[in-house]
């Protein structure tokens, strides 16, 4: 049966978009959403950013920044072509568009934790009206739009897919990243029918290169999972051979370079001391969780999990038995990490590794500090250390440990002073030359 359309409101919202004067709305400023309403922004858009962090609505207002990779510059232009920051709700009224960038983490039980995005929508309720798109971006599992948004949407009174919208579209950022900008990314776009896809199809295409619309929100779901559980299978796997590898005394590092040489059939993934980010360690297991529904195990995922979730305790399995040969004990040993962002040069700690291997450290006894020069103090839930603020990367302070373990390779570390004055050097990302004498990869 044809979608029945008010072609009004779809006229109209198409028309908005095309000249700029829709109102694009973006609830969730953080890694997510807050790239995404200056990218709106700089396209000539009016943007209003929502969230419920007040500090982080009141940093953005005076043109500072949270997230320390998006320069402060970037914000000040934002806000002078108009962009504000809120908590308050009501201003969706003002609204044309809705782009949430939400949370979606798992429950301690390892199950999809969709609360974030129910509370946005309760939020949103009093404020919705005829004419509107709401697009999401969180990553989740298959189903999710059509299932429990639209749901909650029709729920409301919309009518969706006649004069109220809905698409899915996944973000795909990756921070840091300078050689692909948000832009420059193609952007899988779907709607839960012909005219919400496209609408949503004209919104992206005004600020990104290329938009690839696909069939079905469940289609765009599955996209982004796909995404990343090639990502978490591939990195267990070389994280498996790693660990056999160091067993029969072979460079895995070398190894995976030298294969990376055939021009053909291979792609190189490259060991590490476990998987961070808010997207590789989570959103496989939402497919997972989602399998059991048709009692499909997902082997392969599971498996990949279990992998690189025990990288960190092979990690200071390595560390413990290097200092053994140095006649010390890991309990009481002074051990400084440097690095705690889950991957370099952002300040991104979400599921970083580098926070479980200190953690098994102070279970053990040692005595832990950090370096990082994006992130000034880290949160613990250890009885031991709650909190632990970064020390200086000085040669004072590599001579005082008795062992350094790099988790996290920023560019702007020293580490030809690293390897002057460190006794003992736990490599965790193949930075360093590997026959130094007092470097131990791991």
């Amino acid at each position: 049966m044809p979608d029945r359309v008010d072609t009004s409101s779809r006229s109209v919202l198409i028309s908005r978009i095309l000249n700029r004067s829709a109102v694009i709305g973006v609830y969730g400023l953080g890694y997510t959403g807050l790239p995404l309403a200056l990218r709106f922004s700089a396209s000539g858009y009016r943007v209003i950013g929502f969230d419920v962090d007040s500090e982080r609505v009141a940093l953005l207002n005076r043109d500072e920044c949270h997230i320390k990779i998006i320069q402060q510059e970037e914000i000040r232009a934002a806000n002078s072509r108009g962009f504000t920051a809120t908590c308050d709700y009501e201003q969706t009224c003002n609204v044309d568009i809705m782009i949430l960038c939400l949370p979606t983490p798992l429950t301690a039980n390892s199950e999809p934790d969709l609360s974030f995005i129910i509370r946005a929508l309760d939020s949103l309720k009093p404020h919705l009206r005829a004419g509107q798109l709401m697009a999401l971006e969180s990553t989740t599992f298959p189903g999710t739009t059509e299932e429990i948004v639209k749901k909650y949407l029709i729920d409301f009174g919309m009518s969706v897919g006649q004069n109220f919208f809905l698409a899915y579209s996944p973000e795909r950022e990756d921070p840091g990243n300078l050689r692909y900008p948000a832009h420059s990314i193609p952007k899988i776009c779907s709607g839960t029918t012909k005219a919400c896809l496209e609408i949503a199809t004209k919104l992206y295409e005004s600020v990104v290169e290329k938009v690839i619309p696909v069939s079905s929100t469940q289609t765009a779901e599955m996209v982004k999972l796909v995404e990343n559980v090639q990502r978490a299978v591939n990195v267990a796997l070389i994280n498996e051979i790693k660990i056999l590898s160091d067993k029969m005394g072979v460079d895995i590092y070398e190894t995976v370079e030298a294969a990376a040489t055939k021009p053909f059939g291979f792609t190189p993934y490259f060991p590490g001391p476990g998987i961070g980010g808010h997207c590789i360690p989570i959103d496989p297991l939402y497919l997972s969780w989602r399998s059991r529904e048709f009692d499909i195990p997902m082997r392969l995922i599971d498996t990949a999990h279990e992998i690189n979730s025990a990288m960190p305790t092979w990690i200071v399995g390595k560390l413990s038995s290097a200092l053994e040969t140095e006649g010390t004990s890991l309990c009481g040993a002074d051990v400084m990490v440097m690095g705690v962002s889950y991957k370099k040069n952002i300040d991104d700690i979400r599921e970083s590794p580098a926070l479980e291997i200190i953690s098994i450290m102070l279970d053990i006894g040692a005595n832990v500090s950090f370096s990082d020069p994006f992130n000034e103090t880290i949160k613990l839930n250890h009885p031991r250390a709650h909190s632990l603020v970064s020390q200086e990367a000085c040669s004072e302070h590599m001579r005082r440990q008795d062992a350094i373990v790099l988790v996290t390779d920023h560019d702007q570390f020293d580490y030809t002073m690293l390897l002057q004055c460190a006794p003992l050097i736990i490599d965790c990302r193949g930075r360093l030359p590997k026959h130094h004498v007092n470097v131990v990869r791991a």
